[in-house]
């Protein structure tokens, strides 16, 4: 069985986006699992996320968007979080900004691990009071916290 946080440390989380709008908040999680090692190139990350955008959104509607790509640049499976408290014009497929960025990076060769970890995110983010929590965490620590304890409650 996939779990969260065999692929999302609290070294993987922003407390808060700094920006409002879908490219740079993408960037800003492709940045951050390049300067953790977990993918050699935050360009090219970007870019697999941005060519998956195009075949059609990854907001999903209900404040969330799950990117997610599959890339020669990792080497396993890897996630990224964001919360936004303002919202992130992100073209969702029910038009409202997104709060809850969770992007998945996965190997090429990892496409059943993917969609069974794309299943479990989107089942966490749906959590009844998951959004309330996360937004009353005060740090990335604190964040990490709650998606272990939620994810634990999945079985």
């Amino acid at each position: 069985m996939v779990r969260i946080s065999d692929f999302l440390g609290r070294d993987h989380i922003l407390s808060s986006f700094k920006s409002d709008e879908k490219g740079a908040a993408l960037m800003e999680l492709c940045v951050l699992l390049a300067g953790n090692g977990d993918v050699g190139d935050a360009g090219a990350v970007f870019d697999a996320m941005m060519k998956r955008e195009s075949l059609g959104s990854t907001g999903i509607g209900d404040q969330i968007a799950i990117p997610h790509a599959r890339t020669p640049l990792a080497t396993s499976l890897t996630g990224a979080f964001g919360l936004s408290r303002d919202g992130i014009e992100y073209s969702a497929m029910d038009g409202k900004p997104v709060r809850l960025v969770f992007m998945l990076v996965a190997a090429e060769k990892t496409a059943g691990e993917s969609l069974k970890a794309l299943a479990r995110v989107s089942r966490l983010l749906r959590s009844p009071g998951f959004l309330e929590r996360i937004e009353g965490a005060g740090n990335a620590g604190e964040m990490s916290f709650i998606i272990a304890e939620e994810d634990e409650k999945l079985g």
